[in-house]
């Protein structure tokens, strides 16, 4: 299977949510939607869950950032552009509903920083920025694995298993991308 027959990655998370029989409470399609509905069900533990999804924000934004520095660098071409893009819109997504989420739990979303410290002299070439993301969405499969147990609010810890299945196919294409076994293990870590 060559690059340019990698399905796009919300064909993939379609089939794979078609054939999963994954149902959301109501609650975590709330969160997801971006409604108010999930706020009511704050429980006291809003402190611990806000801070944990500014944690996550703030791993968005940087996610946002790289993104737009690989875009920007000239080095990645059609269609490895494209699917750059395409994730840092996911990420954008991501970003979005985790301020919301933390507005509605009363607390202050994080901003993103004036500067990353992205290995910038180290991306001399469309793979080396291309293993720079991997590397990102690696790092993003395993946070959200350790954040969603902690999780005082449920589903909230739904929602963000939901959004680490997106990073883990995120790591997954582009290591395919890179003519690696895209998925190198039966259990993420």
């Amino acid at each position: 299977m060559s690059f340019l027959q990698i399905p796009h990655p919300q064909e993939a998370r379609r089939l794979f949510l078609g054939r999963s029989g994954l149902v959301l409470s109501g609650a975590a399609v709330a969160l997801l939607a971006g409604r108010d509905a999930l706020a009511a069900k704050n429980d006291g533990s809003g402190a611990q869950d806000t801070q944990i999804l500014n944690t996550a924000l703030g791993a968005e934004l940087e996610a946002i950032a790289a993104y737009q520095l690989g875009a920007e660098s000239r080095l990645l071409q059609r269609p490895a552009l494209d699917l750059a893009v395409t994730f840092q819109g996911h990420h954008k997504a991501h970003a979005e509903l985790l301020a919301r989420t933390i507005e509605k739990l009363g607390g202050k979303p994080v901003s993103p920083r004036a500067t990353y410290n992205f290995p910038v002299n180290q991306l001399k070439s469309q793979e080396d920025v291309l293993r720079f993301a991997a590397q990102l969405e690696q790092g993003a499969v395993s946070a959200y694995l350790g954040a969603v147990p902690l999780f005082a609010n449920r589903d909230l810890s739904k929602a963000a298993a939901s959004i680490l299945g997106d990073e883990a196919m995120h790591w997954a294409v582009l290591r395919h991308a890179l003519g690696e076994v895209p998925v190198p293990a039966a259990f993420v870590s």
